[in-house]
């Protein structure tokens, strides 16, 4: 049976018959991802970290030591991390660039582009399950401009081309996603919403799980 975790920010923990598999690990404040890698190491399961790109909220340097000293943990980080983060190339599992597939004894995984750095993905398992991992692939819709918005290189109306795009390139192979792990951003304000909605009208999606929010949530209402 598969069970899914949210660990912190757009860090989720999913386990499956003889894997765990780690989405964008980051920081650990509950402490719950440790007791699930503590258990993994000691039901010897085969351990996952997948890591969409180079932003310090999606990784975690401790992954590539613990993927260096452990037979069947692996690491499956975007080729923007490698280089940023000086990842010696030797040590992944596979180098995650648009279009590359990886397959593994518990899935299959397709690295699709991004609306920011780095790549989205959506993992197939054995049992015919999809997982889909936006990373920061998203509609950053920022109309009213402000100090978010003078980070995106594109107009709007570029972004959400750009954006719908690269949903039909999804849909293409997989027009049914069994989970979808998407941002729902509060800087977007109004529009946080845009993104997934347009997720949900591309593809048949059957469980939504928002990240991103609760951290950017907290920062705004400090400010």
């Amino acid at each position: 049976m598969l069970h899914i975790e949210y660990i912190h920010h757009s860090c989720f923990a999913v386990r499956g018959e003889g894997f765990l598999l780690v989405y964008d690990w980051w920081r650990d404040p509950t402490g719950r991802l440790g007791a699930l890698l503590r258990a993994a190491g000691e039901a010897n399961l085969d351990v996952y970290f997948v890591v969409s790109h180079f932003h310090e909220d999606h990784f975690n340097p401790e992954v590539v030591a613990l993927c260096a000293g452990r037979p069947g943990w692996h690491l499956l980080p975007s080729y923007d991390t490698v280089r940023r983060r000086h990842i010696d190339k030797t040590l992944p599992l596979a180098v995650l660039r648009f279009g590359e597939e990886v397959a593994t004894p518990h899935f299959r995984l397709k690295a699709y582009r991004s609306t920011d750095v780095g790549v989205s993905t959506v993992v197939e398992l054995s049992d015919g399950t999809t997982l889909y991992h936006a990373g920061d692939n998203n509609n950053w819709y920022f109309p009213g401009g402000g100090e978010d918005a003078g980070r995106v290189k594109v107009t709007p109306d570029q972004m959400e081309k750009l954006y719908l795009s690269i949903l039909r390139d999804i849909r293409q192979d997989y027009p049914r996603i069994d989970h979808a792990f998407v941002p729902v951003d509060p800087r977007l304000g109004q529009e946080m919403l845009r993104g997934p909605q347009q997720l949900l009208k591309a593809i048949a999606v059957g469980h939504v799980h928002p990240m991103h929010y609760a951290m950017f949530l907290a920062d705004a209402q400090a400010e």
